[in-house]
Order: structure tokens, then C-alpha cells, then sequence
């Protein structure tokens, strides 16, 4: 396609919506599920954390 201008190429032949609609989809879904992983890496660190945590306080020795 040729574009004479900012105006024709945000247009995209009159299918605009639909591709800028679904880089808009595909940047959002992207972001959440950047968010998603670090909210569940958080999560997943604080179970082993406390797991840690409750094993030092059994002060168990293994070793027998």
C-alpha cells in the first residue's frame, strides 16, 4: 500500500480498526501476562520463604 499521508496510513485502507485493534489486543495481553508472572514469582517466592522459615524454627537435625 501507498500512503500519502499519516492520515491514509492510520487508516489502513479502511481496515484501521481491525489491525491497530489487534496490536492493541495482542500489547495488552502481552502486558498481562508480564504481570501474571512476576505476580505468581512473587507468590511462589514467599512459599519458599516461609517453608524456610518453618523449617528453621522445627530445628530438626536429619542427619541422626
Amino acid at each position: 500500500m501507498i500512503w500519502n499521508n499519516w492520515t491514509d496510513f492510520w487508516a489502513m485502507g479502511g481496515y484501521g480498526l481491525y489491525v491497530w485493534g489487534s496490536f492493541g489486543v495482542t500489547a495488552g495481553l502481552m502486558a498481562l501476562e508480564i504481570f501474571w508472572l512476576k505476580r505468581a514469582r512473587q507468590l511462589a517466592l514467599t512459599q519458599v520463604s516461609s517453608a524456610l522459615a518453618v523449617a528453621e524454627t522445627q530445628e530438626k537435625d536429619w542427619r541422626a
